[in-house]
């Protein structure tokens, strides 16, 4: 397994369809996706709950916007600084490209959202291949959301 990173955003209020993340692999190097988590701290009764669709997509060679820069963090701390680039909450999807969707799943919003896969069906890139983690419905309303993304780097 290659070294592992987390990529993360806190309390953003969600109120349109987004990339929640978007991951390029860096030249020469292959990574993989091995869990995803989203949470969110405002819709708490009955009568907001609500059923969002959650979209993981490669293929895209248009960078979103209007979202964050955050650093990918190391899950060890004595390894190197991560060679793929992150950005987080674009509300300007990314798009143009051969896009294809890896899963095509729903959250209900009232409680976590977990995803893990066997290593044999993990989302993998090479090379410049750009990942979206992406918000596929619109949500009734503001949700404060927070949500951390895991990929491994610099393995076949």
């Amino acid at each position: 397994m290659g070294r592992m990173y987390t990529v993360q955003f806190t309390g953003v209020a969600v109120t349109a369809q987004q990339d929640f993340f978007e991951i390029v692999a860096a030249a020469g190097k292959t990574c993989k996706i091995r869990g995803v988590m989203l949470s969110q701290s405002t819709e708490v009764g009955d009568a907001q709950e609500e059923g969002l669709s959650i979209l993981f997509k490669s293929g895209s060679t248009t960078s979103g916007s209007g979202g964050s820069a955050p650093a990918p963090v190391p899950t060890n701390v004595n390894d190197a600084a991560a060679g793929f680039t992150a950005e987080a909450n674009n509300t300007t999807k990314a798009s143009v490209g051969t896009i294809v969707t890896h899963v095509a799943d729903n959250w209900n919003v009232r409680m976590p959202y977990m995803w893990m896969m066997p290593e044999e069906m993990c989302v993998q890139l090479t090379g410049g291949r750009r990942f979206t983690l992406e918000l596929g419905t619109t949500p009734a309303d503001s949700i404060t959301m927070s949500g951390y993304i895991t990929w491994s780097e610099g393995e076949a």
